[in-house]
């Protein structure tokens, strides 16, 4: 997300599956889970309309030199897009002030500081299947209760594993894939397979829309090399590699 093209493509599509545009709304209060190394959705979300933003994630990962920001700035503007310029500004605090936003770096924690029913828009992208297992559906519920009535939120989530984009994080124990040192490695996803997590979604109180689902052609790993939880999963289930859903 440190690149002004990939950031704005990433949230045009989020706004497009979101069917903002459609709806024909040009304010809305927006939230991005998991906004990674860089907070230029502050800056988009604020081009594309939005009276707030909060970009939560779980630890202070984007980097605060200001000339990644300013230059996210002058991409913007040379679409068309009204932004204005940064170039006076001296703190990461001050540019998020002018694009009234707010970066929290908590996780559920932060979450929970949000008002209730106050997004009307919220997206992750590559995002919710890194959440540990034990958290998932305090997440969820959480999203759920800040967003609108009349909200929507947009989520692409990857299935594969983070070591190859391949199933080999399907391949360990359980106890050993959530303990600790896996869930710190940087390699680890909570597993949460198509089917459960659509339950899940509809378990924490939301409608759900599935918008596109993406499958490899043949099992990318041998079924034997499973680890028994998922071994008894069907081919169907397995070969699902990732999916966008849009949330209501």
């Amino acid at each position: 997300m440190d690149s002004p093209e990939y950031a704005f493509d990433v949230f045009r599509t989020h706004f497009g599956m979101a069917g903002l545009g459609d709806r024909g709304e040009k304010v809305f209060v927006g939230l991005e889970l998991g906004p990674g190394d860089s907070l230029f959705s502050a800056f988009i979300a604020k081009a594309f309309g939005s009276s707030k933003t909060y970009l939560v994630d779980v630890h202070a990962f984007a980097r605060r030199d200001l000339g990644s920001y300013q230059k996210m700035a002058r991409f913007l503007r040379s679409r068309g897009l009204p932004i204005r310029s940064f170039d006076d500004l001296r703190t990461m605090q001050e540019v998020l002030e002018t694009c009234s936003a707010e970066y929290l770096t908590q996780g559920i924690e932060s979450l929970r500081t949000i008002p209730t029913h106050s997004v009307s828009f919220a997206w992750s992208h590559s995002v919710l299947q890194l959440i540990r297992n034990e958290e998932f559906l305090a997440t969820l519920k959480e999203l759920k209760r800040i967003q609108r009535p009349n909200g929507v939120g947009t989520h692409r989530i990857d299935l594969r594993d983070c070591m190859g984009g391949s199933l080999n994080n399907l391949r360990f124990r359980t106890r050993t894939w959530e303990s600790d040192f896996w869930a710190k490695s940087g390699f680890y996803t909570n597993r949460i397979r198509y089917s459960k997590m659509i339950e899940l979604f509809q378990k924490a109180g939301f409608e759900v829309k599935v918008l596109d689902v993406r499958r490899w052609a043949q099992l990318p790993v041998p079924r034997h090399k499973l680890a028994i939880p998922f071994r008894c999963l069907s081919d169907e289930e397995l070969l699902i590699s990732g999916f966008d859903v849009s949330l209501h």
